[in-house]
């Protein structure tokens, strides 16, 4: 365990997740909370952050990318050190598997997600 906690980046586009940087920081992430895609990219490249969880979903009128993580993803693959979890509608589970080809994803949890699993998901990347 380091003198300092690790930085965890939170992309949180569902109200319903915002009550989860209250878990991170019980867990002892030094948590930053971002709600917009393009903000976040610009924090992943400043802070180089431990870990990033993201929510993760997909439209059909998106025109040149399948999801709204794509351009997080790509600006956190050369960080080999960061670990990403990303929450998911089941439905968007193919548009999800799509996207784990072309881009390194760690750990994904359908929602709803429970406290349970991002606490064991998060609890090894400490």
């Amino acid at each position: 365990m380091t003198d300092h906690p690790k930085k965890l980046l939170a992309l949180i586009e569902f109200v319903d997740h915002a009550k989860l940087p209250v878990l991170y920081k019980a867990l002892g992430f030094d948590v930053t909370t971002e709600w917009q895609a393009r903000k976040a990219v610009s924090l992943v490249r400043k802070l180089k952050p431990g870990v990033i969880v993201a929510d993760f979903y997909s439209q059909t009128d998106f025109r040149d990318r399948l999801s709204n993580l794509e351009s997080l993803l790509a600006a956190a693959q050369p960080l080999r050190e960061t670990r990403i979890l990303v929450f998911y509608d089941p439905h968007n589970a193919p548009a999800l598997d799509r996207v784990r080809q072309r881009m390194r994803i760690d750990a994904a949890l359908p929602m709803p997600v429970r406290d349970e699993a991002i606490k064991a998901v998060l609890s090894e990347w400490r």
